[in-house]
C-alpha cells in the first residue's frame, strides 16, 4: 500500500528518485520494474509491474467499439512506458510523458495504495486548492462509498 505526499526533484536528464520509504516494497513487489503512463488530468500514473498487468488486462478487455473504451485504451496502454529503478533508485521519466505532465524541476509524487502519481509541483498546489474549494460541492459520491465514514 502507497500512501502519503512527497516533494521530489527532477534531475536534468529527467530521472528521479524514488523516495526511500517505498523502495524495499518496490523491490518486493515488482524489482523495481515500474509502469508510467499518462491520466487524464495531466499527471502521471506510476505502477509497481504486477498492478500495472491487472489494469492492462482489463482495459485491453474492453470493447473497442466502444468510444469511451478506446479512449482509455488509446491513453492508458498507449502511453504506458516500462521503467526501472537503477542502482541509485531511481527511475527515467521520458520526454513525451515530461511533456504531457509539465513535469520541469519540481515534482509531486502522492502515494494512491497501488500505485503513484506524479505531479508537477504548482499544478498540484492548484488542483489542490480547487479541490479543497470545491469541497464536497463536486457531486454525489458512488453508491459504493454511501457508508464510508472518516
Amino acid at each position: 500500500m502507497f500512501r502519503g505526499v512527497n516533494t521530489l526533484s527532477l534531475d536534468t536528464k529527467g530521472r528521479l528518485s524514488i523516495p526511500s520509504r517505498y523502495r524495499e516494497r518496490l523491490r518486493d513487489l515488482c524489482n523495481g520494474k515500474l509502469i508510467l503512463t499518462v491520466d487524464f488530468d495531466h499527471c502521471l500514473l506510476l505502477y509497481p509491474f504486477p498492478a500495472w498487468e491487472e489494469i492492462e488486462r482489463k482495459l485491453a478487455a474492453l470493447p473497442n467499439l466502444d468510444r469511451r473504451a478506446r479512449a482509455l485504451q488509446r491513453m492508458l496502454i498507449g502511453h504506458a512506458t516500462d521503467c526501472e529503478m537503477d542502482a541509485s533508485h531511481r527511475i527515467l521519466v521520458p520526454p513525451p510523458l515530461r511533456d504531457y505532465a509539465g513535469l520541469d524541476k519540481h515534482v509531486v509524487m502522492i502515494g494512491q495504495g497501488n500505485k503513484f502519481e506524479l505531479w508537477d509541483e504548482q499544478r498540484w498546489n492548484e488542483q489542490r486548492e480547487l479541490w479543497l474549494a470545491a469541497g464536497g460541492e463536486a457531486g454525489p459520491l458512488p453508491t459504493d462509498l454511501d457508508s464510508l465514514s472518516l
